[in-house]
């Protein structure tokens, strides 16, 4: 076990730190959340589960092993650097260079660009036989001013943001105004706890948004839709990331066609821009969450998103599930979305 640091997205308040707990928790590692600061979070944990963090999360930026944690103070700070041994983490011979990020106007007073100048000499005097190199060094130690604290450590992995732009709808074989944005998709299938190898079912796929990014960390992926437009939709923008569905049919979610699925993670259709055969959202979604009891083994995860007057957090637990987490989305004015994560008891 080890203490590592985790940069997170600031697109939502706790989406990210949520979608980085349930990696670690459906990829089997055991973790305690030492501290949490605003877009950080450190967690003890062993730290070969950087690999699958860095491979599945959207909303996770940087992660690295901590060093220290103190009062963003340069005296405090320096006098932490000169204590800290890093013979560990950087041998003679190699070169680092340091980084500091400032999470929104945490610290303003303290300028990153003379700490990291400062950070470097102190680590210049303490290490022997190391140099500075800016371009492609050895190690890169990273300190994150955040809430009034310091965090520094060593960068293990950098989560890189453009493999999700290249798969941003409009950029798919087969586009639809109402697809999620691929960086919330994957975060969604990652709050259902989805494992390589598990059949995922989207019973409202749509232009199969959702599928595509699950289909890209390793599940088996299904989906059902209404209308026949949207199911050759998505099989064409599986077909264009060489996903292989198990099955892509017709039909009602509320009378889904498959009799067992190991999780569910879907967005089903509300707004304009959306065909719901003129029935009310929440009755279409109340009545699925009955059908969704019977096709999820125990202890199984479903994620569903929906408008917030909808209150799905409330339409599930009066079907018996657990509610394992809840989120906000902001949309726009008159639109907010609730994300929901059920667990089958």
């Amino acid at each position: 076990m080890a203490r590592l640091f985790f940069l997170l997205s600031g697109e939502n308040p706790t989406l990210p730190k949520a979608e980085l707990i349930a990696v670690l928790e459906s990829e089997g590692y055991r973790y305690r959340v030492l501290s949490t600061l605003p877009q950080v979070a450190v967690i003890e944990a062993d730290p070969r589960c950087i690999k699958p963090v860095t491979s599945r999360c959207s909303l996770t930026r940087i992660c690295g092993l901590e060093v220290f944690s103190c009062n963003a103070e340069l005296s405090e700070i320096l006098g932490c650097v000169r204590k800290v041994s890093l013979h560990d983490l950087i041998k003679p011979g190699q070169s680092f260079k340091v980084r500091v990020r400032r999470v929104g106007e945490s610290s303003l007073e303290l300028r990153t660009g003379m700490l990291e100048r400062e950070i470097g000499s102190a680590l210049l005097e303490a290490l022997q036989k190391v140099k500075v190199q800016l371009e492609e060094p050895d190690k890169t130690f990273i300190g994150i001013l955040s809430g009034g604290k310091f965090v520094f450590g060593m960068k293990m992995a950098e989560i890189e943001v453009k493999p999700f732009m290249e798969r941003r709808p409009r950029k798919r074989p087969y586009f639809h105004p109402t697809t999620m944005p691929p960086k919330l998709a994957r975060c969604i299938v990652n709050l259902a706890r989805a494992k390589a190898g598990q059949l995922l079912l989207d019973p409202f796929c749509g232009a199969g948004g959702i599928l595509i990014e699950a289909g890209l960390i390793g599940c088996r992926v299904a989906g059902s839709d209404v209308e026949t437009k949207m199911i050759e939709g998505s099989l064409r923008n599986l077909r264009g990331y060489k996903i292989k569905p198990i099955g892509i049919v017709r039909a009602d979610a509320r009378m889904v066609p498959f009799d067992h699925v190991d999780c569910i993670v879907t967005d089903p259709p509300y707004g304009r821009s959306s065909t719901t055969l003129g029935v009310p959202t929440r009755r279409i979604i109340s009545e699925f969450l009955t059908v969704v009891k019977h096709i999820i083994p125990q202890r199984g995860f479903f994620c569903i998103v929906s408008p917030k007057n909808i209150k799905v957090s409330e339409l599930g637990k009066k079907r018996g599930f657990k509610l394992i987490e809840t989120h906000s989305i902001y949309v726009h004015r008159s639109l907010s979305r609730e994300i929901a994560v059920f667990k089958k008891r």
